[in-house]
């Protein structure tokens, strides 16, 4: 009986606190970094777009990588959106009033993942977004995805900005297997 006790006791501990290390196999983040361009400008206070290539998911391979595959998918979830300017060298992000990042697929409604509603005027060449607790794995799957910035400007800009957008998602699957 108390041999019993010992192992009921083991698998109990074993279980409550196994299953987190278990989880953490399985989760994993995956980044993305793609360049826009934001075109000078003579109009301020008007709303415009800015589009990415089409971004190549390689997601495949990702899965392959961390030991699952796309059907073994649970959660895909936009964790840190960081907009970066790489120039201008003297470009800053004062001309944004406000920025609002989409995501799109193929067969899938465009969705906001990411925003800024106030960007102070300070000379930052970083701003990092506030994201959505949206499941974005519909879209990561995919081949392809683009993203769509809208944006307002309060200044006039008279060079093109590249502007870097690093996305950073984590993903929640299950192990190969289990």
């Amino acid at each position: 009986m108390k041999y019993f006790k010992i192992v009921t006791s083991f698998l109990l501990f074993t279980l409550l606190f196994g299953c987190d290390k278990i989880d953490e196999l399985t989760q994993f983040t995956i980044v993305y970094n793609e360049e826009v361009v934001i075109e000078s400008s003579t109009v301020i206070d008007l709303p415009f777009n800015a589009f990415t290539p089409e971004i190549s998911s390689n997601t495949e391979s990702k899965f392959e990588n961390n030991n699952t595959a796309k059907d073994l998918i649970e959660y895909i979830e936009l964790t840190k959106m960081t907009l970066n300017i790489d120039s201008p060298d003297h470009g800053n992000f004062d001309f944004l009033n406000a920025i609002e990042i989409y995501i799109s697929a193929e067969n899938e409604e465009e969705v906001l993942i990411a925003w800024k509603d106030i960007i102070h005027e300070d000379g930052s060449t970083v701003i990092e977004l506030d994201t959505s607790n949206d499941d974005l794995q519909n879209y990561l799957k995919k081949d392809e995805f683009s993203l769509r910035l809208a944006t307002v400007t309060d200044q006039i800009i008279t060079s093109d900005h590249k502007i870097n957008v690093r996305s950073e998602f984590f993903v929640d699957a299950r192990l190969l297997g289990l």
